[in-house]
Order: C-alpha cells, then sequence, then structure tokens
C-alpha cells in the first residue's frame, strides 16, 4: 500500500490579493482594494483557477492489503485519530449514553440564563468528545495488535498423544484462559468501532 495526501489547496481571490498591499495602504483601503477587484475580470479568473487547482491524492493499494483489510485499515486510522485530538478544532455533540455517567450533560453545573441563550455547551461537552475520541483510539489501536487475546492467557499448554491418538493434558498443563476479559476487551473494541461509524462525519473537528 502507498498513500500519500497532500494538503487542502488555498484559495487566493481579489480579497487576498489586496491583503498583500496592506503593510503598505492599511487595512481599510486594502478591504477597499479587495472590494474593487471582486467587481472585474479578476475574480472570474481567481474562481477558474481554483476549480483548476486539486488537491494531490495518490493512494495505491496492493492484493497483501485486502488479506486482512480490517488490520490495514486499522493502521491507518488509528494514527489519524490520534493527531486528530492533538489538532481538533471544536467538538461535535455527543449522545449521554455514549459515554460515562459521570460527564454526561445533566450531571454537569447548570448553565445560567445568558450562557444558555447565547448557545453556551454544558461544562462536559468537549469531555464527552475527548473520551468518545479516546475509545476510538483504543478500539484501533487494538486491531494493530497481533493475537491481542494472549493477555489473557497463562501457564503453559501441555498435550499428550495417547497410543488411541487421543489428546490428553499432561502432568504440566498449566494453561487458562481469561474468557471474561476477553469478551469484555472485545465487547470495548466493538464499541469503540461503533463510536467511529456513528461519529464519522464528524471527525472533521
Amino acid at each position: 500500500m502507498y498513500v500519500k495526501i497532500g494538503k487542502y489547496t488555498t484559495y487566493r481571490g481579489p480579497y487576498q490579493i489586496a491583503d498583500w498591499f496592506k503593510p503598505i495602504i492599511g487595512e481599510a483601503r486594502a478591504y477597499e482594494l479587495g472590494e474593487w477587484l471582486s467587481k472585474t475580470w479578476l475574480n472570474n479568473f481567481c474562481q477558474w483557477v481554483d476549480k483548476k487547482r486539486k488537491r494531490k491524492i495518490n493512494v495505491r493499494v496492493d492484493g497483501y492489503d485486502v488479506w486482512g483489510a480490517d488490520r490495514t485499515l486499522a493502521l491507518i486510522i488509528h494514527p489519524v485519530l490520534i493527531k486528530l485530538k492533538e489538532h481538533k478544532h471544536g467538538y461535535p455533540l455527543v449522545d449521554d449514553g455514549d459515554v460515562p455517567e459521570n460527564i454526561r450533560s445533566y450531571n454537569a453545573p447548570a448553565l445560567s440564563k445568558d450562557e444558555t441563550d447565547s448557545g453556551h455547551t454544558d461544562e462536559f461537552a468537549e469531555s464527552r468528545w475527548d473520551w468518545v475520541l479516546d475509545e476510538m483510539i483504543w478500539a484501533f489501536e487494538q486491531h494493530t495488535i497481533e493475537d491481542w487475546e494472549e493477555q489473557y492467557c497463562t501457564g503453559k499448554v501441555d498435550f499428550q498423544i495417547t497410543d488411541d491418538g487421543e489428546f490428553v493434558r499432561g502432568s504440566n498443563h498449566t494453561f487458562e484462559m481469561d474468557h471474561e476479559g476477553i469478551k469484555k476487551h472485545s465487547e470495548r473494541m466493538a464499541n469503540g468501532r461503533r463510536l467511529f461509524a456513528k461519529y464519522f462525519e464528524s471527525l472533521w473537528t
């Protein structure tokens, strides 16, 4: 697999061009210049150029990438989610049912009337998104780990074959598997994937 995705293109129009002269003519006159330029042929030309400029995207998927497509995708999704959390620009509304009790909206301090009227969110709103992101990150990290179930296994496997061809436990067999631990781990992974699907369109924030 090869993935290389370039930066988003930056629009340069009459107002952006006028801004180049701001240090010389000042902010007010630069704005007036932008207004004037926007009514000339330059505006149409800038729009035409912008439509021609495309974000550079080069993605090649090889046959071996789909032998375990879930793990291949996890190897990409996991670092992207980490970077998103480091550079997030906001947070979406997260349903109370998707987060622990202690950060649900009804447990947050009440907003004043002014805060409510001005569209403020409750004190835990960003914490809910951070929690959801952390669960997504954890879930996809687990998918990058081969045989994560081994952490729930202890002891040594010792089987012997009898003369009748049957497998029986040997005297040194101490192997044990924490089935309940594996179940809870798997359920948390599934919930992280569920949250990823549910809030997929919020991953721009």
